[in-house]
């Protein structure tokens, strides 16, 4: 016979106590609201500079006057632009959306950091870079192709998106084209940042590239007038391309990072 005692045992084996969760140092939690804070005030600027832009444009009254070919450069450009910044706002979204998530905070933050310090690089021209992109090759006819010519080809692919570029001449010189590259005519070619570069003169840069050819093609563009002048600018499209010049880091003589 069982004792009145063993009916009163249960089969059910206690449940534990769920693990405590792992709250964030108060430090790390000030850290992503600023992180978050940052982004949200990055995103809204992006968007104010569209909406002023657009609005600038739309109340030139230059534009009135301007040539069939101008409205359709600026359109072209415009578009290129409200896309690019479109995609900078779609990222920094998701990247606040990762820095305030807990737990994987601090491992976006790490990795925002680093994707950031590549992006700086291959913009400041201090790292090599590889994407898809164009080839260019301008070949001059009875007429030298001139330093604005080059300068127009580089801003048009700047407002087409470009993302990095080099420019190599005939003679094996070769220079990374940044925001402070100038260009000027020279008695055997082109002056590239005190680099001497006679043609013909290739042109690598990546970003998208049907957007940037389209922009180069477009009536009254960079293809259009180097034509008119007895020239020739080929454009070739190899799929992946690589801009593999750097420029030398050189250390502020007057700034100093704010502590």
């Amino acid at each position: 016979m069982n004792d009145d005692s063993d009916a009163g045992l249960s089969d059910e084996t206690p449940e534990k106590d769920p693990a405590p969760e792992v709250e964030d140092k108060p430090g790390e939690v000030r850290r992503k609201r600023r992180t978050g804070v940052a982004i949200g005030v990055l995103v809204a600027l992006l968007g104010f500079a569209a909406a002023v832009q657009l609005r600038s444009h739309h109340e030139d009254p230059e534009l009135a006057g301007a040539r069939q070919e101008d409205l359709v450069r600026i359109l072209a450009d415009l578009d290129a632009r409200q896309t690019r910044l479109a995609d900078e706002i779609a990222g920094l979204e998701e990247s606040k959306r990762q820095l305030t998530s807990g737990a994987e905070g601090g491992a976006a933050a790490l990795e925002e950091a680093r994707g950031l310090a590549d992006e700086l690089g291959i913009l400041a021209g201090t790292l090599a870079a590889k994407g898809t992109g164009l080839i260019l090759e301008f070949q001059s006819g009875a007429t030298p192709i001139r330093a604005a010519t080059i300068l127009d080809a580089v801003e048009e692919l700047r407002g087409a998106g470009m993302e990095a570029a080099q420019i190599d001449g005939a003679n094996g010189a070769s220079v990374r084209i940044v925001a402070s590259t100038f260009f000027l005519d020279g008695p055997d070619g082109l002056i590239v940042d005190d680099v001497a570069i006679t043609g013909t003169y290739r042109i690598t840069v990546i970003g998208d590239p049907a957007t940037m050819d389209t922009a180069l093609r477009i009536p009254g563009g960079v293809v259009d007038n180097v034509g008119k002048d007895g020239g020739t600018v080929v454009v070739n499209e190899p799929g992946e391309v690589q801009v593999t010049t750097i420029v030398e880091p050189s250390e502020p003589k007057y700034a100093k990072p704010v502590e």
